[in-house]
């Protein structure tokens, strides 16, 4: 080795050893992080610690049923767990001999975030667990390994034999070109072991809602336990918090649901003395919520009568699930399109009556998913448009008409001046057939379609996993422009389609300010130079909250703010100032000589209004001046 050599190995050591020894961490940040990791450590060891307890308090109830020779299914304590599948070209069904319920549902039309199917639940995220009371012992589902029987591809029988020779069977059968699987316990011959007061029996349902698309907390608002009480609507838990609530009424459904599928368990005879609770999971845990339900439904030791329900494990189709109203074993009114949220009974209405139809005929004629909206966007603009013309001539007819008003500041400067000013500016919008109002009205009634578009598009099954130009997925945010580190308010990603829809957004706003700011004046026109700032304020917030919403809706509100510019751009290039103000002229012509016509709708009523305010003043003007003499 040279001496250069030699030189160089020992300038890398000598840098190595400095830069070691400069960045190490100071003794407070090493204590701070060894009392870190002893933390993590002890939460970690409570957790391995609580899991063990559970499986050794499974495994010694197991020995211990086990060892029950007396038990009444004794031979059905001990087995081998097997798997019968059912299924039919929309769903595969898995059942377990132990418990004889579902253990896995996958639905083939549709595909996880790994391009398989997607799986509602497998043996480790749910449990359903039948508990029926015995005269000497109390017989639970999930302690049973249960002998399947006529088994075909479409039907099965879980059976118990007893001791004494009877048996309780669960009978499943999936019906064709459905989601639907029809499912009764009946006794046969066991009448003899339960009390004759026995009329129920008790159901113990749990699901770890898996998380299925690509947003953790677009799909987890979407979530939620939802039920329907008989002879009622719906209801649900909180989508947002944990809730656990006992109801007092009976039900006809419980549904585990997330943003595009549904467990529901449906019954024929209701369900009663419900407690249901939700509980919201980590993010990265692979889960949404921890459903459960807990209830008891109709039971007839004797057997003369079964228990009768359906299971339904489907996607949240708003037509297919219409259409499996009609699969009801009873004649019961399930509504479970219900399932879809379509927003408050108004906007529900808007969505059921009108957007769905719309949308459904767009997505009939093949095209992709993005055109469709687009189209859709036109077609609710031309609907609209009669509107948004009104709107817009409203505000030209005030701009018209500012050289006059500011006539009327210049003759009533004073500020005790105000409501006569008001009095004669009003008589003036009268006269020239102007309603101050005339701008605002007709664009309120657009904000139920605008609603009810945001109810609408994330409930869409239609739109998950369709790709859009950047976006590969319109039910979930675009995220062409992520990183690694989540930041506060935004996340990890920037969505295009919210950024276009906030810039739009910003545009509209500037458009419409100018708008009122051309036909204001005095006072109003000052407080209208602070509120611009203050609407500008919203667009930004708007990017905050939707940055994290569906690529789908985004881009519905990109182009419905797109639009909003187009059309504006065109009312303003064809409408001819001097022409409307020569029309306006001509109804101030025809009311001067008919002095006597009265106003009329809004304009009549703020006249009485301020007719009575300037009553009001005038009096305590007269009170003022008794008391100084």
């Amino acid at each position: 080795m040279d001496k250069n050599t030699l030189t160089g190995f020992i300038l890398i050591a000598a840098v190595l050893i400095g830069f070691s020894y400069f960045s190490r961490p100071s003794e407070a940040e090493m204590e701070a992080q060894r009392r870190q990791d002893s933390i993590a450590t002890v939460a970690q060891q409570k957790a391995q610690m609580a899991q063990e307890a559970k499986e050794e308090a499974e495994i010694a109830h197991q020995a211990q049923v086990a060892l029950d020779t007396t038990s009444l299914f004794y031979a059905h304590r001990r087995g081998e767990a097997q798997n019968v599948v059912l299924e039919n070209e929309l769903i595969k069904l898995t059942f377990n001999t132990r418990g004889g319920t579902v253990q896995k549902v996958e639905l083939k039309e549709y595909k996880n975030q790994q391009g398989g199917p997607v799986t509602l639940f497998d043996e480790k995220d749910a449990r359903m667990q039948f508990m029926l009371g015995g005269k000497t012992e109390n017989i639970n589902s999930g302690d049973f390994f249960f002998t399947p029987i006529n088994v075909s591809d479409t039907t099965l029988t879980m059976r118990l034999q007893a001791s004494t020779g009877g048996t309780l069977d669960f009978d499943y059968k999936l019906l064709p070109h459905s989601y639907m699987i029809d499912f009764t316990i009946q006794a046969n011959g066991l009448g003899n072991i339960f009390a004759p007061s026995m009329k129920t029996l008790d159901i113990a349902w749990n699901e770890m809602a898996r998380q299925q698309e690509k947003g953790f907390d677009f799909e987890s608002r979407y979530s939620s336990l939802t039920y329907k009480i008989k002879n009622e609507g719906t209801d649900y838990l909180s989508e947002t918090s944990a809730e656990s609530e006992k109801i007092a009424e009976p039900l006809d459904w419980v549904a585990f649901k997330n943003q595009f599928f549904s467990c529901v368990l449906i019954a024929h005879q209701d369900f009663t003395e419900a407690h249901l609770s939700s509980t919201p999971q980590q993010k990265a845990s692979g889960y949404l919520k921890d459903y459960e339900a807990d209830m008891k439904t109709f039971f007839d030791p004797s057997g003369k009568t079964p228990t009768q329900m359906q299971m339904l494990f489907a996607p949240n189709n708003y037509h297919l699930l219409q259409h499996t109203n009609k699969l009801s074993a009873s004649d019961k009114d399930l509504e479970l399109e219900d399932l879809v949220y379509l927003g408050w009974p108004l906007f529900k209405w808007i969505n059921r009556f009108f957007i769905i139809y719309i949308f459904d005929w767009l997505s009939s004629l093949g095209l992709s998913m993005g055109i469709v909206l687009l189209l859709l966007t036109i077609l609710v603009k031309v609907l609209v448009y009669p509107t948004t013309r009104k709107s817009y001539l409203s505000s030209a007819k005030m701009r018209v008409l500012k050289p006059k008003i500011d006539e009327l500041n210049a003759k009533y400067p004073k500020p005790e001046d105000a409501m006569k000013k008001q009095q004669e500016t009003m008589q003036l919008y009268s006269q020239y057939g102007v309603s101050p109002m005339g701008g605002c009205l007709p664009m309120l009634l657009q904000m139920p379609i605008w609603i009810a578009l945001f109810n609408f598009v994330p409930n869409a099954i239609e739109l998950r996993g369709e790709s859009f130009l950047w976006a590969s997925d319109l039910s979930a945010y675009d995220d062409v422009i992520r990183w690694d580190k989540s930041i506060w308010l935004i996340g990890d990603h920037l969505s295009i389609f919210c950024l276009l829809f906030c810039l739009t957004n910003i545009v509209n706003t500037w458009i419409s300010m100018r708008q009122q700011q051309n036909s204001m004046t005095g006072e109003q026109a000052q407080q209208m130079k602070f509120m611009q700032y203050m609407m500008y304020i919203m667009p930004v917030a708007f990017f905050f909250m939707f940055n994290n919403y569906s690529s789908g809706l985004n881009y519905y509100y990109f182009l419905s703010g797109l639009t909003s510019i187009l059309i504006m751009w065109f009312l303003r290039k064809t409408t001819d100032d001097k022409k409307l103000l020569a029309k306006l002229e001509a109804n101030y012509q025809a009311n001067k000589a008919n002095p006597n016509k009265k106003m009329s709708g809004m304009a009549a009523r703020l006249e009485a209004l301020q007719k009575q305010q300037q009553a009001i003043l005038e009096e305590q003007k007269k009170k003022q001046a008794q008391n100084k003499k």
